[in-house]
């Protein structure tokens, strides 16, 4: 075939047939967009609806406004910027063929067909993501805009407080924000200008078009200017730096670090005026070996130099050279954390226990709280809980209250819910969320008292309540522990079908009620069922009967997260605790304002239950909150209005805030000093009680607080509110106490120092007590010894004469359980007192009171009631005897009681005869006796059979007085004739305590 009969060439391309695509691909996209979008709209609206319905939807429209206008602000801008770089990289191109042959071809035939979708989206992904990461950074920017001065400067570079708790943060977040920004910027330029060939290598050779050259330059230029920036701003973080020995700066930070900074942002100009050159002068070493200069220069100067003034200037001199700074960081610790205004006393402890020492104390010792609510909450629960529904916490609250006109501190818990308590068949979404919605009163105890059984003495219990708190309002649809959501209302004239309280006088055992508040959003409607719906996942939100055009649904029930979503800014306080407040149950939270930018001031970390972890140098209980347990009301107090963290709060959220003067009478008598603050405030003291720096800087005299010794863990012994009159004060208040020992390494449980802050608000209206929040301090003697609560605890479990009862009660099914070790300054020393609870090893088990440890210097009373055992320490009721007798009851570690030897007393042989030794089997007889009563006590209340309980009560009293009579016969009879340890052995009666 020649040429000319070749058949000539298709130029038509063959016809591509579209792939049939699947129909159901757009459809499950399509619902899948639907349901995350009704997802999200639910979760909305729910929110909305909830800050709406409780007065607070300022607080969700500032918060989200700040949101959407950083997120836009911040999106705008990245995009922007991403934007423009990209669109003069492709303007930058080359238009030469030569480049079609480099290395880079292939990437480019496979980026071409998303090339201008790539220029667009990009930049839409680098706004998205700048946008978020700047909204989450709302709070920092609000603080920012609304700041109020401190009206205080720090003693470094003379600026207002407020520049670096409000301006420093917000400065650094925006200079790392432009960072990131124009490090994407120029990173994306360069890809770009490479892959289509603006910048080309060879060996060592790198060359650019002039278009690429300006805009890397120019780009370049700016990073440097933000790092220089940034160097330049880092100074004054110095004085909120964390450090190895105090916290702020120190003497290489001020005379070596923050010059080599100002070098270092000097430099960093300089080289970005390097990468200008390159506009001019197509030359890529200039920059490069300004890069390479920085990098140097950051090593030397802002590294090794301040080593080498550390090392070898202010190690062999750190005590004279770092003295100032530490000054600093002592004066500023002491202020953020409140402690600059303690009153501190040098209290010389005797430890002789004297007779009737505590004669000028009665109204302290009478105030003794034995009722310890760390462990009398199962004695709560089988007397007061009346159902299985109902149950009450595992540690209770301490308050006090006014019971006929004596103001008293009491143990106090709410009767709440609680759906565990239902049998499995029970547990059904109507019943769930319908029928048992609330909890039932509360419950109160005297706290220097029990009953002769060693029960809690209650002046509040019983369904429906009764007591001396008089009428309120007990129904608890908010508390700690309630169900995630309630639906409750209904129409007038509608059935009630809420559980209220059960009532045998009643034709089914119950009482029901209907939900007459305004605790929550209204869900009558379709739209609102929908919503809800899809918030919770229950469908039969949107098919039961339960839910009327008159229903609401309950959320968000416990008090600390109510609180928390209304003031986002605080830091809560755990401890939150109910009080009876002009009718109503009102559940108190306790609110901080914290920051961790208070210069020079020492930095603490504290893990929290309700939210995240806090790092902070600076704290203030600047808000009292409290929740209406029946309606949910959450109203904000400005406890501390001249914060000025809680000022500019107040800026960002007004109108949420109450003035203290609105605080009612009845709920100023039951506020209180927190708990957490406390804590923190010891914490810090332990160390920062040293106010020279010398003595600081040594650490000699550095302090801790010591391990609970009731408990087999490495938990510190909490704080303890009490009632007391410290020295100094005209009377008792009351208070929260703790105590120190010394610090470091060092394994000596002796005290040195006892710690209490005045807790009493009073009872005026809109004013709190002039002396709430003092912080009084003992410091004791370097040369006295006093028994710290390790070592007293120690010395009761090795006391003979007491661990041999304990001994006899820990017999059988019976176990023994220390209560709080408290301590309290009177008698012009420190006093310990220890309840001591026997309980069930198995089955019914709720402890009651049987013994208390006292303890005085070396003198250790215990007996079944405080009094008797004050009286075997100090000899309150002892009579004048004859030279050489010491009254009964009473005995001192060390020493002998010289009595007369009497018939039955030991021998020389050792032998115990006579009439003491039968005494001694009877004692023996009887403590077995009242132990059995105990357990058969015990069963047949856990059985409901009061007969049998009623019966077993007769026995055990008879059984502790045959003891007691026993007991009578071997100290008349001579029992203290040898050394004996300290205390006295009575019989187990379980009197009232106090």
């Amino acid at each position: 075939m020649t040429s000319d009969e070749r058949p000539e060439r298709s130029t038509t391309r063959p016809v591509r047939i579209p792939r049939k695509r699947s129909p159901w691909v757009p459809i499950v996209v399509a619902v899948a967009a639907v349901a995350v979008g009704a997802v999200i709209l639910a979760q909305v609206w729910t929110e909305v609806a909830w800050y709406r319905e409780l007065g607070y939807g300022q607080v969700w429209r500032a918060e989200w406004s700040a949101k959407a206008v950083l997120f836009v602000i911040a999106g705008v801008l990245a995009f922007a910027a991403v934007w423009a770089s990209l669109v003069v990289a492709r303007r930058a191109r080359p238009k030469i063929s030569a480049v079609q042959h480099s290395v880079f071809e292939s990437y480019r035939e496979q980026i071409r067909p998303i090339e201008r979708g790539a220029t667009v989206m990009v930049p839409v992904l680098a706004g998205l993501i700048s946008g978020l990461v700047l909204a989450s950074n709302w709070r920092t920017v609000v603080a920012w805009r609304y700041q109020v001065p401190f009206g205080t400067v720090d003693a470094q570079f003379g600026h207002d407080l407020s520049f670096y708790v409000f301006t420093l943060p917000a400065l650094t977040l925006v200079l790392d924000f432009a960072l990131a920004i124009l490090l994407v910027c120029l990173a994306l330029s360069a890809f770009v200008h490479l892959l289509f060939g603006a910048i080309t290598t060879g060996g060592r050779t790198f060359a650019a078009t002039g278009v690429a050259r300006v805009q890397l330059a120019v780009l370049g230029s700016a990073v440097m200017i933000v790092i220089a920036v940034k160097i330049w701003v880092s100074r004054f973080s110095l004085v909120t730096k964390l450090g190895d020995t105090f916290d702020g700066a120190n003497y290489a930070d001020i005379n070596a670090v923050m010059p080599a900074r100002g070098i270092l942002a000097g430099i960093g100009l300089f080289v970005a005026a390097l990468f200008l050159v390159v506009i001019f002068r197509s030359d890529w070493r200039i920059p490069i070996v300004g890069v390479v200069l920085m990098i140097v220069s950051w090593l030397v100067v802002g590294g090794l130099y301040p080593g080498i003034v550390q090392k070898f200037q202010v190690e062999p001199n750190a005590q004279e050279l770092e003295a100032p700074f530490i000054q600093k960081n002592i004066d500023a610790t002491q202020l953020a954390f409140g402690l600059n205004d303690i009153e501190t006393t040098q209290y010389a402890a005797t430890t002789d226990a004297k007779q009737a020492a505590l004669r000028t104390d009665a109204q302290t010792t009478a105030s003794i709280r034995v009722l310890d609510p760390h462990i009398v909450s199962p004695a709560f629960q089988q007397l007061q809980q009346n159902k299985q529904y109902y149950d009450f916490p595992d540690e209770l609250s301490v308050d006090r209250y006014t019971i006929d006109g004596q103001k008293a501190d009491t143990v106090i818990a709410v009767r709440e819910l609680n759906l565990a308590g239902l049998s499995a068949e029970n547990r059904t979404w109507i019943n769930d969320h319908t029928v048992f919605t609330h909890g039932f009163g509360v419950v109160a105890a005297y706290g220097n008292r029990t009953n002769g059984d060693g029960q809690p003495t209650f002046f509040e219990g019983g369904i429906p309540p009764t007591g001396a708190l008089g009428t309120y309002e007990p129904r608890i649809y908010f508390g700690p522990n309630l169900p995630p959501y309630s639906i409750v209302g209904a129409p007038a004239g509608t059935t009630p079908w809420e559980l209220d309280y059960p009532d045998d006088a009643s034709a089914n055992g119950q009482v029901n009620t209907t939900y007459q508040g305004v605790g929550g959003p209204g869900i009558g409607n379709t739209f609102n069922k929908l919503m809800f719906w899809i918030r919770f996942g229950d469908e039969q939100i949107l098919f039961s009967d339960r839910v009327t055009p008159d229903s609401q649904v309950l959320y968000y029930r416990d008090p600390l997260a109510r609180v928390k979503k209304v003031a986002p800014y605080l830091m809560l306080d755990a401890n939150v605790y109910p009080a009876v407040v002009d009718g109503r149950v009102k559940w108190i939270v306790d609110g901080f304002t914290t920051t961790d930018m208070y210069p020079y001031a020492d930095h603490l970390g504290i893990p929290t239950t309700n939210g995240p972890d806090y790092e902070m140098n600076y704290i203030r209980n600047s808000v009292k909150a409290t929740v209406d347990a029946y309606d949910g009301t959450v109203t904000l107090y400005a406890w501390d209005p001249t914060d000025p963290v809680l000022q500019t709060w107040n800026r960002v959220y007004p109108g949420s805030l109450h003035p203290i003067s609105e605080i009612s009478s009845q709920l100023m008598s039951h506020l209180r000093y927190p708990e957490d603050l406390f804590k923190i405030q010891r914490f810090e003291l332990a160390t920062y009680h040293v106010s020279d720096a010398a003595s600081f800087y040594s650490g000699q005299d550095f302090w801790t607080n010591p391990v609970d010794p009731t408990v087999i863990t490495t938990a510190l012994q909490p704080p303890y509110y009490l009632t007391l009159q410290m020295p100094g004060q005209d009377a008792p208040a009351f208070s929260l106490t703790t105590t120190f020992i010394p610090g470091g390494n060092s394994n000596r449980n002796v005290l040195t120092g006892f710690l209490a802050v005045d807790s009493e608000t009073g009872s005026v209206a809109g004013t709190p007590s002039a002396d709430y929040g003092k912080l009084r301090l003992l410091e004791l003697p370097r040369d006295t010894t006093v028994l710290g609560p390790g070592q007293m605890q120690n010395a009761f479990n090795s006391n003979t004469s007491a661990q041999n009862v304990l001994n006899l009660l820990r017999q059988g099914e019976t176990d023994v359980k220390s209560g709080n070790l408290l301590t309290l300054p009177v008698g012009g020393g420190l006093l310990y007192v220890q309840p001591v609870y026997v309980q069930s090893s198995k089955g019914t088990q709720f402890p009651l009171l049987r013994k208390v440890f006292v303890a005085f210097g070396d003198s250790v009373g215990f007996a079944d009631t405080l009094d008797g055992a004050l009286d075997q320490v100090f000899g309150l009721q002892v009579t004048p005897t004859d030279p050489g007798t010491t009254a009964p009851g009473t005995t001192t570690p060390g020493t002998t009681n010289p009595g007369t030897t009497n018939p039955g007393t030991t021998n020389p042989g050792g032998a115990t005869t006579g009439p003491t030794a039968a005494a001694l089997t009877a004692l023996h007889s009887a403590l077995q006796d009242a132990q059995a009563a105990i357990v058969d006590g015990q069963t047949a209340l856990a059985a409901g059979d009061f007969a049998a309980y009623g019966e077993a009560q007769a026995r055990l009293q008879a059984a502790l007085q045959a003891a007691v009579d026993a007991e009578a016969i071997v100290n008349a009879g001579g029992a203290g004739t040898s050394a004996t340890p300290a205390g006295t052995v009575v019989a187990p009666s379980p009197g009232a305590a106090g």
